[in-house]
C-alpha cells in the first residue's frame, strides 16, 4: 500500500500540499495530495494510458448519473432529465431510472472550472457518496472521451456493472482518487515530495 497515494483538487488548501480531506467518510483521516484541476485530470488519463487503474471516490447524486443507462454525464440543460421511480438500495436514488435523450445521444455538457468544483464542495453539493474502480478510457462517435468505471452495485445495468463517466462529470464530482505513485511524472513527484 505504500506505493499508492491519494490525490485531490481543491482550493481551500495550497496546491502541491498534503491534507486530510474533510469529508464524513474519511474516518481513517487519510491525507491527499492537492493538485490543480487540469493536472489532476491529466494524472487520471495518464495512469490509464500507462496501464494502471485507480480507485475513484465520487458523488453519484447528480441527475446525470444514470446507473441503469451506464452513463454519468453533466448536461448543460439538466431539465431534460426526469427521474422515474425510486431505488432505495443505492445512495440518494442514484440507481433510479433516468428518462432523457441525453442518455442515448451525446449532448453538450457543462464546462467545469476549479471554482465551480470548489463551490460545490463548500456547499456540500458534492459529497463523498461512493467509491468505484476506473479501469479504462473510451470515445463516443464524436470523439468525446469517457472513463470506464466498474461499479460495486452488481451486474444489473446495461454494461454488466460498468458505466461510462464523462470528463466534465469527473472534473466536477471527483472527491479523490487512489493511484500508484509510479504514474506521476518525475517533476510532479518532486513538487509533491514523493520518492
Amino acid at each position: 500500500m505504500e506505493d499508492y497515494i491519494s490525490l485531490t483538487s481543491f482550493t481551500h488548501h495550497p496546491f502541491y500540499s498534503n491534507f486530510v480531506l474533510e469529508v464524513q467518510d474519511n474516518w481513517a483521516l487519510q491525507s491527499s495530495y492537492n493538485l490543480p484541476l487540469d493536472e489532476f485530470m491529466e494524472v487520471m488519463e495518464s495512469a490509464l494510458m500507462q496501464g494502471y487503474t485507480f480507485a475513484w471516490g465520487a458523488d453519484v447524486s447528480e441527475k446525470g448519473f444514470g446507473y441503469r443507462d451506464a452513463l454519468a454525464i453533466l448536461p448543460e440543460d439538466e431539465s431534460t432529465i426526469k427521474k422515474s421511480g425510486k431505488d432505495s438500495k443505492r445512495y440518494n436514488e442514484a440507481g433510479a431510472e433516468r428518462i432523457s435523450n441525453a442518455f442515448y445521444t451525446p449532448v453538450k455538457e457543462k464546462k467545469i472550472s476549479q471554482k465551480d468544483r470548489q463551490i460545490a464542495f463548500d456547499n456540500q453539493e458534492t459529497t463523498d457518496d461512493h467509491g468505484m474502480h476506473v479501469t479504462g478510457l473510451v470515445e463516443d462517435q464524436n470523439g468525446t472521451k469517457y472513463f470506464i468505471v466498474k461499479n460495486s452495485w452488481g451486474e444489473s445495468n446495461e454494461k454488466d456493472g460498468y458505466f461510462f463517466a464523462s470528463f466534465p462529470y469527473v472534473r466536477y464530482k471527483t472527491l479523490n482518487i487512489q493511484v500508484h505513485k509510479d504514474v506521476l511524472s518525475k517533476d510532479l513527484k518532486k513538487k509533491l515530495g514523493i520518492k
